[in-house]
């Protein structure tokens, strides 16, 4: 939890405003999820605060949704033709990569 809030914190994720008086507060909550080794045993916990999205209506709360990640047709093209043309292909994960997501609203 003190990892997933620290992250929070250092990408200025959330900023603090007055509620709307015509708008309805978002809550959040903590889900938690443990990674297990091939053998069984616990590898780590992981806590995520997430917010509890499906209180909103569409056209009320928001107008468009949006997430930025690549279409897996799009991933598959792209590793199709490194394999034709002989390329090197390189993977990453980006650690709380859901956090940099810029929105408008």
């Amino acid at each position: 939890m003190e990892d997933e809030l620290s992250m929070i914190e250092k990408n200025e994720t959330w900023e603090l405003v007055d509620k709307p008086s015509d708008k309805q507060v978002i809550g959040v909550k903590w889900v938690f999820k443990t990674k297990l080794n091939l053998d069984g045993s616990v590898q780590k916990n992981k806590a995520r605060l997430v917010a509890k999205g499906y209180v909103q209506k569409p056209g009320i709360d928001y107008s468009e949704t949006f997430a930025p990640v690549a279409r897996l047709d799009t991933i598959r093209i792209l590793i199709a033709l490194a394999a034709q043309r002989s390329w090197k292909l390189y993977q990453l994960d980006v650690k709380s990569a859901f956090l940099n997501g810029k929105l408008q609203e």
